[in-house]
C-alpha cells in the first residue's frame, strides 16, 4: 500500500517509516527537514503542511491509501501566542481539505498528545480537555478539527503518545542520560513515581498495528500510545545507571528539592531561563500519570521491547551513534 507519513524526519517518524517498509508498504515522507532515510520503496518531499497548495499537489500525485500524520510543532517554548503553533491547527485543517479531495485515501491516523490535559490529569472521556500549555491547547484544537470534519471523510482515529524515549531522542533526554552517567542526576524522595512512558520501538509498533487494523476497530476512536505497564521512575533510572556502569544514584529529600526549585524559579525570573532546575520541572518529575491502555493493547497486541531491552538499545546508540556518552 502507499502510505503518506507527514513529519517523517521527526523522532517517531524516523522509526515508523522503516517499520512500514519492512511490512511491504511504499512510503512517501513529508517534512520541513531533510530526511536521511535511504531505503527502497521510500521517497521524500520537503513540504510545510501550512503550504496547502504544495501539500495538495504532492498528495494527489502520490495517491496514498493511508496517511500517518505526525507533523507538528512539539516544543513547549511559549513565547508569543498560540499562532506560533499553526502547524498543529491550520496544518490539520489543510490536511482535512486535501483528504476529501483524494479518492485513494482510506484511512488517516492523526497524532495528538497526552498534553491535551495537564500532566497528572487523566481525562474521563475523549473530549475531556484540560491543557495548561499553548502546545496542549493547539493539540486540543487539532483534535476538534478532526472530530468536527469527521477525519476528512475516511476511516480515522486519534492517537496520543505519552513520553517517548529511545535512540534518536531529543537533546533534552540525551542530557538526562548523560546526567545519570556523570552522577549529577538524583532521585527526589523515595516514592517509585509510576508513569506511562513509551520506548520508541514499541510506539512505532503501535502505529503500524493501528494502521493495519480493521477499520471498524479503530474508526473515530482515541488511543493513548505507551508501554502497557507504567515504569517506576526510580527503578528505570536505577536500571539505566546500572547499565551505564555509573555510580549509584543519590536521593534528595523532597523538601530540600522543593527549596532548590524555588531558588531556580528566582534565577529564571532574573533572566537565566536556561537554569535547569525549577518548580515546573520538579512538579513534572513528581507527578505520576498512568493511562488505561487496554483498548490500545486489544488493537496492537504484545509489544516487541521490554524496558531492559529498550535501555540496552538506547545506551548502545548513545555510545556508538550519538557519541554523547563514552563507553
Amino acid at each position: 500500500m502507499n502510505v503518506l507519513v507527514t513529519g517523517s524526519s521527526g523522532f517517531i517518524g524516523r522509526r515508523v517509516v522503516p517499520l512500514l517498509i519492512q511490512r511491504g508498504h511504499t512510503v512517501l515522507g513529508l517534512d520541513v527537514r531533510h530526511n536521511t532515510i535511504d531505503l527502497e520503496r521510500f521517497s521524500f518531499q520537503e513540504c510545510n503542511i501550512l503550504d496547502e497548495r504544495r501539500l495538495e499537489r504532492i498528495v494527489l500525485e502520490f495517491m496514498p491509501e493511508y496517511v500517518v500524520h505526525l507533523a507538528a510543532r512539539i516544543d513547549l517554548d511559549e513565547k508569543g501566542d498560540i499562532s506560533g503553533y499553526a502547524a498543529n491547527i491550520q496544518g490539520v485543517e489543510n490536511l482535512m481539505t486535501i483528504i476529501r479531495k483524494t479518492s485513494s485515501i482510506k484511512r488517516c491516523i492523526f497524532t495528538s498528545s497526552q498534553l491535551v490535559s495537564r500532566i497528572g490529569c487523566v481525562p474521563v472521556s475523549d473530549e475531556d480537555y484540560h491543557p495548561n500549555t499553548l502546545y496542549g491547547e493547539s493539540k486540543v484544537l487539532g483534535e476538534k478539527i478532526v472530530r468536527n470534519r469527521d477525519g476528512g471523510g475516511v476511516a480515522w482515529c486519534i492517537v496520543r503518545p505519552t513520553t517517548v524515549w529511545g535512540p534518536g531522542m531529543s537533546p533534552h533526554y540525551v542530557k538526562f542520560f548523560g546526567m545519570i552517567k556523570k552522577g549529577t542526576y538524583f532521585h527526589v524522595g523515595r516514592r517509585p513515581l509510576y508513569k506511562s512512558f513509551s520506548f520508541i520501538g514499541n510506539i512505532a509498533h503501535q502505529y503500524m498495528k493501528v494502521m493495519e487494523a480493521p477499520a471498524e476497530i479503530i474508526h473515530r476512536k482515541t488511543f493513548y500510545l505507551a508501554d502497557y505497564q507504567p515504569i517506576s521512575l526510580r527503578n528505570w533510572t536505577n536500571a539505566i545507571q546500572d547499565r551505564l556502569g555509573a555510580k549509584p544514584i543519590r536521593t534528595c529529600p523532597e523538601t530540600m528539592a522543593r527549596m532548590a526549585a524555588r531558588i531556580g524559579d528566582i534565577i529564571n525570573v532574573l533572566g537565566f531561563r536556561e537554569f535547569p532546575f525549577n518548580s515546573f520541572r520538579l512538579n513534572n518529575v513528581l507527578t505520576e500519570y498512568q493511562f488505561n491502555l487496554s483498548e490500545t493493547e486489544k488493537v496492537c497486541g504484545a509489544l516487541p521491547y521490554t524496558v531492559d531491552k529498550g535501555i540496552e538499545e538506547t545506551i548502545d546508540w548513545l555510545r556508538n551513534g550519538c557519541n554523547e556518552i563514552g563507553g
